[in-house]
């Protein structure tokens, strides 16, 4: 079988959402690694978050698309950190920032500092945020270009920040709400999608061998770039839509299904 470019989400894909990651899952990818594909990890993830699931999966060479696609690393064992930035996309954060403060005041805001943590307003709940949290004042917060910002409502839910996003609307930024209560902004036309496309070419592996398997709305535009696009088994209704099937839960071991024909 031809290489194939493999792109796989993290959450709710390859670890379940209580950090379990099932043996079983842990092989298939390996399998696919070991059959010559290019497994890419594809995340909302920061950079910092990203690293230890690429060492469950013993993977020390290729790429890694991070926050939503506004940061793409090649790993390389030969650097410090196991890896080097090849690029960010940045934007201007303050604009949809300050919407957001004006009607949801309430809501928590981490703006992404890649490769160490996050620069915060009033500090997350322990074990939210990976990496170091550091408490600037709010014009701090908003005074430079920013990969990723990510908002969250301990007290929320999904369905409180679609709500909010309709009711406010949003310019000038992607973005997109999490299975719990988050949501992120990434730069305007930037996502897993575009990122990836981005490796495709420097890999040179031809359209028909892409494949991207995901379970949230952060995966829309990369299940709908990939020739073979599979949402997880508890997907919302418009990520199966957006896929070309579905399968089981990472739980009930379906991407082990989804990766099948690739071994």
């Amino acid at each position: 079988m031809e290489p194939h470019l493999v792109a796989l989400d993290v959450d709710g894909t390859i670890l379940t959402h209580d950090g379990r990651m099932p043996t079983a899952t842990r092989e298939a990818v390996r399998a696919v690694v070991n059959g010559g594909h290019h497994v890419v990890i594809a995340t909302g993830r920061s950079v910092v978050a990203t690293l230890p699931v690429l060492q469950m999966l013993d993977l020390d060479h290729g790429w890694a698309v991070c926050s939503n696609g506004a940061v793409t690393i090649a790993l390389d064992s030969s650097q410090p950190d196991g890896y080097r930035v090849e690029e960010t996309v940045t934007f201007d954060p303050k604009p949809a920032m300050t919407l957001i403060r004006e009607h949801a005041p309430h809501i928590l805001c981490a703006v992404e500092q890649v490769g160490a943590g996050f620069k915060v307003a009033r500090p997350y709940p322990e074990g939210v945020l990976w990496g170091r949290q550091t408490v600037v004042p709010w014009e701090e917060l908003v005074a430079e270009p920013a990969t990723r910002v990510t908002f969250h409502d301990p007290e929320g839910d999904s369905d409180d920040f679609l709500e909010l996003v309709d009711r406010i609307g949003l310019h000038g930024v992607s973005y997109a709400v999490g299975y719990t209560a988050w949501l992120d902004l990434a730069p305007e036309g930037v996502s897993k999608g575009s990122a990836l496309e981005i490796v495709r070419r420097n890999l040179r592996i031809e359209p028909a061998l892409t494949f991207a398997a995901g379970d949230q709305r952060n995966d829309l535009e990369m299940l709908r770039w990939a020739a073979r696009g599979v949402a997880m088994g508890d997907a919302p209704d418009e990520v199966v839509a957006a896929a070309d099937e579905q399968v089981g839960r990472v739980a009930d071991d379906g991407l082990v299904d989804a990766l099948r024909p690739l071994l």
